[in-house]
Parts: structure tokens; sequence; C-alpha cells
């Protein structure tokens, strides 16, 4: 991989960084009345509320196969809410709140309890009416449905009928002011395999693999199961209760995009995840909730409810594929699990996971880890390795993927560059060689690769790979030279950079459209994945730096910051032919630039390097002591979110023991 980097560092060797030098490695003092409030001092946005999701109540000892909490708990942790200013809502309020009827009270809270155990009837229902607390309860229609005395099968586990609930007491509970039935499927409840590897994956969210075929459902086989168990549960609700359900709620919270789609076909207007965070009745396409498990004790129930708020801190281990994929498959599993352990003994948050081949480095993308309708596919590997660092590793990860540099069929157009001593455009080898942007057909084609990744594999976000720049001399192409003049821009590069006006004009033309480029890409994503999906993009440090260097990169970093969830600026300090001993001094004006834009740090990763691909042969490794001092310096100009690339989990490069207290904030929280 280390040549498509010696590439990036090629595209800005002609625009050497002035360095700041000086001491940087001490934290910039800040007034106290230029702080900024702690998020728990600060008032909630309007109509925010907070959403608990429970399961299971008991009496006794709360049974961790059916995520129960004692009655005793629920009853501590209602009242606390109470007693701490938070305001019952009901789904009509927060529904009425979407519809600009009303505005939802401060510290807003529903309550939800899933699968439909009899316990919501003979234990919550009672605090309910005792506090006049509303709630949702969503039961799965094939358990509440199972006869009388027959165990009810609940993920392989044979559990007694009397456990979950009946039609009965759903009615009863309908007629109730205080209880709103939502679904939670009839009998999609399970996980099944969707890779060949054999991961069970949750069957209402992802297409399944039949290993018998060696095929994946198709669109219409999709849609088809999941229309019919929509059908079931929403006709069943309705018959029993006489109003059709609204609120949908995920099992194991894991959301997609055209399971969404249907389901609002079917009327229901609110979906609920285990995403993090606070909700809001403007978005009730993904409506997070607090997961209430192992009954806490109400210092950690309290805790809980209080951290909601709290900005989430992004450390970022880069991998590549490229380094696990082996011809072996023996070997490949093993190196599957040496990247699993090294990821959940580094108790790190995410993993920007490789979905692409590039053994070669060359930047130019031949091949896929996914299924795919227009390149080989060198393995079908991302989709189990990504749920195999989700559930094994505990990360959230995010696909990284090229916008532009995909080697398909030559007939469609690649950007060229204008060249001012001959006159004439072609491909500059010397860069990505790089799909045309202006081009329907390449951009028809990358969509379709986003959608095969969407539909085959698992992830919570996409990384926009650092390949979607144009220099100051791009996209020369037909393609691109109509769209200019469509845009009333003259014919040619020649004349557009004649005029100084016209030319940043037309850098922010460019830069523009790489965005909504992206951002086509990210609709497709989400809207077949799901709306929870979370977007990223690569900046070169330059745009940041010195912003007038957009003309040689068509990046802004106002422009990422509005358009993607997280940006990523490559902190590649040496890369930038940065001498080491100035290095820290770089950081820091690199994190002090993004600062400058009110919340962008919270929103900015900041990706440092962990080889130099200035050298050759073996001797490229950065330490990890030099990692961990990049990483701390970062962190004392006000970063808080940051990672590496590339990590070498084979051979434990960076050191795991030099960085992990200064990279992991579970092993070292910094507040």
């Amino acid at each position: 991989m280390l040549t498509k980097w010696l590439r990036a560092a090629l595209l800005i060797a002609s625009w050497i960084l002035i360095t700041a030098c000086g001491n940087a490695e001490t934290p910039r003092y800040v007034p106290p009345e230029q702080r900024v409030p702690l998020n728990a001092d600060q008032p909630w946005q309007k109509n925010s509320f907070l959403v608990l999701g429970y399961h299971d109540v008991e009496d006794e000892a709360a049974d961790q196969r059916y995520l129960s909490v004692r009655t005793s708990a629920l009853n501590d942790q209602i009242a606390w809410l109470r007693d701490n200013g938070y305001n019952p809502v009901s789904v009509q309020q927060i529904l009425d709140a979407h519809d600009g009827k009303i505005t939802l009270p401060e510290k807003a809270v529903l309550l939800t309890f899933d699968d439909g155990y009899s316990s919501f009837y003979t234990r919550v229902w009672p605090l309910l009416k005792a506090y006049n607390w509303p709630a949702l309860w969503a039961p799965v229609g094939s358990w509440v449905d199972a006869p009388a005395g027959k165990p009810v099968d609940f993920g392989g586990l044979a559990t007694p009928r009397s456990k979950f609930a009946t039609w009965q007491m759903v009615k009863e509970m309908s007629e109730s002011p205080l209880v709103e039935i939502g679904a939670h499927t009839w009998a999609s409840h399970y996980g099944s395999t969707a890779n060949p590897q054999g991961s069970q994956e949750p069957a209402v969210a992802n297409r399944l693999y039949n290993k018998s075929t060696g095929q994946y459902e198709t669109d219409e086989q999709f849609e088809k199961r999941i229309t019919a168990d929509l059908n079931l549960i929403t006709n069943k609700i309705t018959s029993v209760t006489g109003k059709p359900p609204r609120a949908w709620v995920w099992p194991y919270g894991a959301a997609s995009g055209t399971t969404l789609r249907l389901a609002k076909e079917h009327g229901y207007r609110m979906a609920f995840t285990l995403n993090e965070g606070l909700a809001n009745a403007a978005n009730l396409d993904d409506v997070p909730r607090i997961l209430i498990s192992n009954n806490p004790g109400l210092k950690r129930f309290a805790n809980q409810v209080a951290q909601v708020r709290e900005t989430e801190t992004m450390r970022v281990m880069h991998v590549d594929l490229d380094y696990v994929y082996d011809k072996d498959p023996a070997q490949q599993r093993r190196n599957i699990d040496k990247l699993i352990q090294r990821v959940f003994d580094m108790r790190i948050s995410h993993v920007f996971l490789q979905a692409y081949a590039d053994p070669t480095g060359d930047g130019n993308i031949h091949e896929l880890y996914f299924p795919n309708r227009w390149l080989p596919m060198r393995a079908d590997l991302f989709n189990f390795v990504a749920w195999q660092l989700q559930t094994r590793g505990g990360v959230a990860v995010y696909a990284w993927m090229p916008v532009l540099a995909f080697d398909l069929d030559n007939s469609i157009p690649r950007v060229t560059a204008w060249d001012p001593k001959t006159g004439r455009s072609a491909v500059d080898k010397g860069q990505y060689i790089r799909l045309s942007p202006w081009s329907q057909l390449a951009r028809q084609r990358i969509t379709e690769i986003y959608e095969d990744l969407a539909k085959n594999t698992n992830f919570k976000g996409v990384l926009f790979h650092d390949d979607a720049f144009l220099t100051d001399f791009e996209d020369a192409s037909p393609d691109a030279l109509a769209a200019y003049q469509a845009a009333g821009f003259p014919a040619g590069i020649e004349q557009i950079r004649r005029d100084p006006q016209t030319f940043e004009r037309w850098t922010r033309f460019k830069s523009r459209a790489l965005i909504d480029f992206t951002g086509q890409l990210a609709r497709t994503v989400k809207a077949i994945r799901g709306p929870q999906v979370k977007t990223a993009r690569n900046i070169y440090a330059m745009p940041v730096l010195e912003p007038q260097s957009e003309a040689w990169f068509a990046q802004n970093l106002t422009d990422f910051l509005g358009a993607y969830d997280w940006t990523a600026p490559m902190a590649m300090p040496l890369m930038e032919k940065v001498p080491a001993d100035e290095s820290n001094a770089w950081l820091d004006r690199l994190v002090n630039a993004v600062g400058q834009h009110p919340g962008a740090l919270d929103k900015t990763v900041f990706e440092l390097q962990a080889r130099d691909w200035r050298k050759a042969g073996g001797q490229d490794e950065i330490s990890g002591k030099q990692l961990a001092d990049w990483m701390r310096q970062l962190k004392l100009s006000g970063a808080e979110n940051y990672g590496y690339y590339p990590d070498d989990f084979i051979n434990d490069k960076p050191e795991m023991s030099a960085i992990r207290s200064t990279f992991s904030s579970y092993w070292y929280p910094q507040k």
C-alpha cells in the first residue's frame, strides 16, 4: 500500500509548507469565559427526547438471557427520572411534535419495552399507572402467537410460554392511554447466515446467503421476505387493537434502509434503533435508545442517562484487508483472529476497513472484497471481517472506499489534465487514475458499486478515500468541459485560468461537484443500509492549513465540515516533508486551523502516519514511541479524535505497548 501514499506526497511536493516553529508541546491556554460549556450544562435542543430500551422485568434475579431488570430497579429508575426533572412523553406527543403541533418539554423521556414479555402486563403496567407514565410496548408477533403450553423458541433457547404475553394482554394494554403498541417483527428476530463464512446477522436488516447455492438473496427475494413479515405483524396488531401500529422497533437495533422503506409503506412513522445519543422529533427514521441491561444500579443508570449527550470520541485504526487476505484459508483465518484480538486489546472505537483490493499499492482499484457488478471480487471477505470486528472487537466499522479510482472499462472517461506546455490533455499517470466525475456512465457505474457494497455487507459508516480530488489543471475530459460550459464557464481550461475570478469560481464549482457526488453515493448507501450510516471523507493537509490551496485539490474544509459527519485530515507531517523535530509544531498548526471553525474539532478525526513512505525496503515503520508522541501533541493542541494508517497487526506495528495508553480512551480515559 506504499505507492498510493507516495502519490499523495508527490501531489503536494511542489507546494512546500512553511512550517511554524516553536514549542507546541504545551496545551494552549483558553480563558474560562471562552471555554465551551459542558454538554450537561447546556439546554436540550428543541424537541429532543431520551429513549430508554427495556426488555423483561422480573421480581427476583434478573436473567440476562432476556436482558431483564428487577421490578425494584425499574421503580427506582422511574423515580430517579421524575425527581431529576425528566418529563415523560408518549409516542403520540412525539408524532405531534414531528408534525409541528406541539413542542416537547425539556428533558423529555420515552420508555420502551421490547419482545412482548408477560411481565409488561404484570409488572410494568402497574408502575406506569402508579407514576402516570406512558410507554411503548413492541412484541414479536410469533412469540406472542405461540400456542398455550408450548415452549417458545427464543433464539434457540426453549422458553416457557408463560414468559410471553397473549394477544388478550396486548388488546387490554392497547386500550390504556398510557400504552402504545409497536411492532418488533412477526418472526424476524433472529440471526441468519449472511456470508460464505457463516456469520449470523440480523435477518430483518441483511440479505441472507444460501450456502448450498452460493448465492445471496436477490432484491426481489429480500423484499418479498420482509414484506411478508410486515404484513403479518401489522395486520395482527391492527386486528387485535383496532389501530395500525406506528412504531417499528428493530431487532438488535440493526436497521436497513430497504426494510425501513417497506415499513413506511405499511404506515409506520418512527423506527427505533440502539444507536447512541438523544433522539429528536425532527428525525424519526433513526430514533436512538439507551439499552438498559445487566440490571444496573441507580448510580450506573444515572451515569448512562447523563452521558447520552456527550460527544462521541473517535479512535481509529485504519486497516488494509490486503494484510488479512491469504490464498490459504487457514492462514487467512489466523490473520483475522490476530486482527480481532489486537483491536479488542487496543480498546478503540472505530476501524476504517479497506473494502477494495490494492495489493500493488498503485491506488488504482482492480478488485473488490465484496460481490459487485463491475469489478472482479478478490475474495468475499469484507462483510465477514467487518462483522467480526463489530461483534468480537466491539468497534464501529467504516467501509473505506474509493470515489473515482476504479479501473473500469477503458471506454469510460478518465480524468485528464491540461498541459500548458503542449496545450494537450491526457491522463496524468503520476496521480491516481480516476474516472471523470462528469461522465454520467462513470457516475452510474460507481453508484452501482456502492449499491452492491450496501446490499452485501454490514457496516456503520463510509470513509471516502483521498482519490476524490482534482488539480488546477483537471478535469479536461470532454464531459467535464461540457459541464463547465453548461455552468457558464469558458470552453477550455486555458481560458478559465486566464481570469483569476473565473478560476476561483471554477475551483469552487469542482469542489462542490465532488461533494455533491459523494453526497449522492451516501444517499444511495443509506437508502439500502439505513439512515444511521455515517460519512467521513479524507482531506489533504494543505487545504486545511492554506485554504487557497483548494485550487490544487478541489477540497475545502468548511464544505467538508458541513457535508460529512466526520472530516479526516491526513495529519502526516513526514509525508508533507516536515522535519521530524518540527512535526509537533506542524500538528499544532493543523489542529489550530481546524479549531478556528466553531464545533469543528468535535467532528474531525486526525489521521497520523504509521509509516514513512519516503523510505524504501522494510525500514519505513514509524516507532510506536513517535506515534504516541504525535498523539499526545494532538491531544495537547485540542484534538479529541485521531487515528493512524496503516496498522500492521501481523507484526505489532506500531507497538501496542507503546501507543495504547495514549490511543485508547478505555485504557487511558481523557476528558
